[in-house]
């Protein structure tokens, strides 16, 4: 059977699973330099993406079209897509409610008729947008396929943080419950009203209903708590303001001005980095300790699977990693909004086999557009993965890696990359420069797996970038340009299985430099995709030097 998930609001995109293995997914951001969090409102962009797999529309069996909420004032249990156009025809497209209610499960169906595509109308069905998030992640963990249960623990910007148990054979879905209620936009937005990030909210109702706010908040904000200090001490006035809110979209705005306002709870002498370093350990906290009193007597199993927006904040994920409660805790390389359209695929695919496990890679996105010709100024040459080694050891400059399919997600994970020897620290300002970003930005290591525990403390196998570790003694000197303001590094690890091309180019520069990684981070326009194709890279003009598949384009 093969079933198409779509996701057409925010972070859109297509996925195809056959008979559980996932063939593609393709977010609408990775096509023609489109801008982050793209919608798939266009429906004839289905057509064309399923055209460039070698599948036609009626080669699928089932469609599935991602849960989301009503505009404000309207029905949240008959939300309508109103922002998805067929070929410029406005479109009403009803689709599943965004959470579960009261009297509903997380994995109930809902069918609906009139999708249109190649020509034609389809059925399809639609979960909740948390059933995609639980199944998803759920799916591509290790645990199915092990036939072992798991919490997972769902948190995304319109939800609370609500921990389901899910059981594989036969399949079965128990809701535990909130851990407490705060929408997990409220970060953001509390980041977004302070004056490092906050800009005016000037979108029509139709782009706020398909975009919400501040998506691209909560990851800069991560990295600019480092500039301040986190300070636990103050979680008993935290708590006190915001156990004063009815839970709101507005909560995270609220305590920004409660703390702000003159006269407020605001701390003597604390800087904007402080109020965000405490508020997001205040968060990664109370995470700890509500999953503690859960688990406290209960019979769960040990494992933890973290899904939703919220699991791209790698210091709560290390935090629950490291606080003893679980054996292992898994993070897909998508847990946001960009795995959506693989996760409402899963769903229909384990309701219908009763196998939720996923056979997947991290690799599977949109390949790289083939070059026809050299792009204007530029001229190129044969390159194997050896001269590439030597080429950025012995230069030590920056390149663009542009290899095959593109990553899941929204991490460069070393096909859609900038690579650059770590060795010198202005490394970290020259590619923060390169990107036009803050100089508080930090810039990721990509690893040898089987070095990974001689460099980085825990060290262990992180194939996603999706937790941060520290840097053992004396390596901070080695590769200073991977190292963040404190003193961690969101790690990639490597190994040949699951990323052939890149350990190969780890393992020919470390036998020339004896260092075991480079500095990796995305090669992409400012605000837009990973670069599609060499053209846009070459058109781009940061870096000088462009990778692709065995040859080296260079300015003429």
């Amino acid at each position: 059977m093969l079933v198409c998930g779509l996701k057409l609001t925010h972070d859109g995109g297509l996925a195809l699973i056959e008979d559980g293995r996932l063939v593609t997914s393709v977010e609408a951001e990775k096509l023609d330099n489109n801008r982050r969090f793209q919608p798939l409102d266009r429906l004839e962009t289905v057509a064309d993406v399923l055209a460039a797999e070698g599948v036609a529309v009626t080669d699928v069996d089932r469609f599935v079209v991602d849960g989301w909420f009503a505009p404000l004032g309207q029905d949240q249990d008959s939300p309508v897509l109103e922002h998805v156009t067929d070929h410029g025809r406005a479109l009403r497209l009803p689709v599943a409610p965004y959470i579960e209610g009261p009297d509903t499960h997380v994995l109930d169906v809902h069918r609906f008729r009139g999708l249109p595509l190649g020509g034609r109308e389809h059925d399809y069905t639609s979960y909740h947008h948390s059933a995609q998030h639980l199944m998803g992640a759920y799916a591509a963990s290790p645990f199915p396929g092990r036939g072992e249960d798991s919490l997972v623990l769902v948190w995304d910007g319109g939800m609370t943080p609500v921990l389901y148990h899910v059981e594989p054979v036969p399949l079965r879905v128990t809701r535990l419950g909130e851990l407490f209620p705060l929408y997990g936009s409220a970060f953001a937005d509390f980041c977004a009203a302070l004056p490092p990030f906050h800009s005016p909210d000037d979108r029509t109702d139709a782009a706020r209903h398909a975009m919400p706010r501040n998506l691209d908040v909560a990851g800069k904000a991560m990295a600019y708590a480092a500039l301040g200090t986190d300070e636990p001490g103050y979680d008993a006035v935290l708590d006190r303001i915001l156990g004063g809110l009815d839970l709101s979209f507005t909560n995270g705005d609220d305590l920004a001005r409660a703390l702000t306002r003159e006269g407020g709870a605001r701390w003597n002498g604390a800087s904007d980095a402080d109020l965000i370093a405490t508020f997001q350990g205040y968060l990664g906290r109370r995470l700890r300790g509500a999953l503690t009193a859960r688990m406290d007597g209960a019979a769960l199993p040990p494992r933890l699977v973290l899904a939703g927006g919220c699991a791209l904040n790698i210091k709560w994920n290390s935090l629950l990693r490291s606080c003893g409660l679980f054996e292992h805790v898994w993070v897909p390389p998508f847990p946001n909004d960009s795995g959506a359209a693989l996760g409402a695929a899963s769903v229909e695919w384990a309701l219908h086999s009763g196998r939720p496990a996923l056979e997947w890679g991290v690799y599977q996105g949109p390949r790289v557009r083939p070059a026809e010709a050299d792009p204007p100024g530029y001229v190129s040459r044969p390159c194997d993965v050896d001269e590439l080694a030597r080429i950025l050891h012995e230069h030590g400059d920056p390149v663009i890696v542009l290899s095959g399919r593109a990553e899941l997600g929204p991490r460069a994970l070393g096909h859609r990359s900038i690579l650059a020897p770590a060795t010198d620290a202005s490394m970290k300002k020259v590619l923060n420069r390169i990107k036009d970003r803050e100089d508080y930005r930090p810039v990721a290591p990509v690893c040898l797996e089987h070095r990974a525990p001689e460099v980085f403390s825990p060290g262990t196998p992180d194939p996603y970038m999706i937790f941060d570790h520290g840097t053992r003694p004396g390596w901070a000197d080695k590769v200073p340009a991977i190292v963040h303001l404190d003193g961690t590094a969101r790690l990639q690890t490597v190994n040949e299985r699951q990323s052939p091309l890149v350990h190969r180019l780890l393992t020919a520069y470390e036998r020339l430099s004896g260092i075991p990684l480079l500095c990796n981070t995305s090669a992409n326009h400012k605000g837009r995709g990973f670069f599609p194709d060499v053209a846009s890279a070459a058109a781009w003009g940061g870096v000088g030097a462009i990778w692709s598949d065995g040859r080296l384009y260079q300015p003429a």
